[in-house]
């Protein structure tokens, strides 16, 4: 079992415990999904597989909230935000704006990116060693303006 999935496991009993409606209903979520995952590929979860669904959760939530805020439903879009909150606590911290674009800049070196067609590889590359820790509009928009300068 991955140290997500441990963490997880934890966290969701005691959340039960102190009868928290919300981390309890994000969690068992959660848990559901990653049976699911487990069985459609057809083995245990890692880190890895842990993250990309993590990632996925947290990109509904952030959809969510902004079709609610655009239909005028903020009492749905905080139930989001507050779900959005308890996700996020189990990703890696986040790259700060100046790592990332010291990130892209290294990335960009090492792939040999020297024009806007090549930004796929160095996303790629970025996908592969910051797995989670970043926002992806934030990392294309760097990319973009790194190899458009």
């Amino acid at each position: 079992m991955s140290t997500i999935q441990g963490r997880l496991e934890s966290d969701y009993i005691a959340a039960y415990k102190a009868k928290d409606t919300v981390r309890v209903a994000v969690l068992r979520l959660l848990k559901t999904a990653a049976k699911n995952r487990a069985v459609e590929v057809m083995r245990p979860l890692t880190d890895d597989d842990m993250l990309e669904l993590l990632t996925r959760e947290i990109k509904q939530r952030r959809e969510s909230i902004e079709q609610y805020e655009k239909h005028g439903r903020p009492e749905l879009a905080a139930n989001e935000a507050a779900e959005l909150k308890v996700l996020r606590e189990y990703m890696p911290a986040p790259l700060s704006d100046e790592e990332l674009v010291q990130a892209v800049d290294r990335l960009v070196v090492e792939t040999g990116a020297q024009s806007p067609k090549d930004m796929g590889k160095v996303m790629q590359a970025l996908a592969l060693a910051y797995k989670g820790r970043y926002d992806g509009k934030k990392a294309s928009e760097a990319v973009r303006s790194r190899l458009a300068s």
